[in-house]
């Protein structure tokens, strides 16, 4: 979702560090500073190519979102038909579901860029701007799929079932879903806040996600699965229903055009 950029860092080997002593640490920072300002070693920071790569990326992610946003609510405007009013409200709510996805995440990841990232030997470490990236990663990285899942088994229904369809889907049953959707994601993103899995920094330092590089638990592990669970579920469904929906839709027109070709040979 977002564009990383290469940290340029000499060939120098960083000093090793006491992981029970709190004194080597300290030595051992002090250390490596002095050589930085030596011109021994050179510290990671951020290359102004990348920096351009993110900006450019944030910035076409929200013009892109800004027009659709757009086109979907002159369209939702105008729709007078409640099944396609539906399908637009959940289309409008998964563009601007996307589009925060883009300016939240992205400004941080930035933010970092700028402050020239977090160091390698603090990759298992997580502050409060950890947790908010990550939980964001995770949250605008669900909501999409989920958004998609109950789009296809709209239209699924929709197509398959008309009838079903009408006396089932009205726009309060779509706002609750969306609003059922949105919360199930936030769920998932607050796991970390209960130990039920870990955020971590992920290599160069510029942005927070799931903890499965060292030092992983049983429960880093578990949430792994259930995030990749949910996002290829919703994948499975979406593709099922999508595909009903294209073969059936297939299979009318065939039969219509059948229909009127023996009109056509009675006449």
């Amino acid at each position: 979702m977002l564009a990383l950029s290469h940290y340029n860092s000499s060939s120098s080997p960083l000093l090793p560090r006491s992981s029970n002593d709190s004194g080597g640490k300290v030595e051992a920072r002090v250390a490596v500073e002095g050589l930085s300002q030596q011109g021994n070693l050179t510290l990671l920071q951020p290359t102004t190519s990348g920096v351009i790569v993110v900006i450019l990326s944030m910035t076409l992610g929200i013009i892109s979102n800004i027009v659709a946003l757009f086109i979907l609510a002159n369209a939702y405007s105008q729709q007078r038909r409640r099944n396609k009013a539906t399908f637009l409200l959940f289309a409008s709510s998964l563009v601007f579901t996307d589009f925060i996805g883009h300016v939240i995440p992205g400004a941080l990841v930035l933010r970092l860029y700028l402050s020239g990232g977090v160091h390698p030997d603090d990759f298992n470490s997580s502050d409060g701007m950890c947790q908010f990236l990550g939980g964001s990663m995770v949250f605008f990285g669900l909501c999409p799929l989920f958004m998609g899942c109950a789009m296809a088994a709209e239209r699924c229904l929709g197509v398959t079932k008309p009838l079903l369809h009408s006396s089932l889907v009205t726009k309060t049953r779509a706002k609750i879903c969306l609003s059922a959707i949105w919360l199930a994601a936030l769920c998932v993103a607050l796991l970390p806040c209960f130990q039920l899995g870990s955020y971590a920094y992920q290599d160069p330092g510029t942005w927070c996600f799931i903890k499965v590089l060292s030092d992983t638990q049983e429960m880093d592990m578990a949430f792994v699965v259930l995030f990749s669970g949910l996002g290829l579920a919703s994948l499975a469904v979406a593709l099922v229903c999508n595909t009903i929906s294209g073969l059936t839709l297939v299979l009318g027109e065939a039969q219509e055009e059948a229909w009127f070709a023996s009109l056509s040979k009675v006449s």
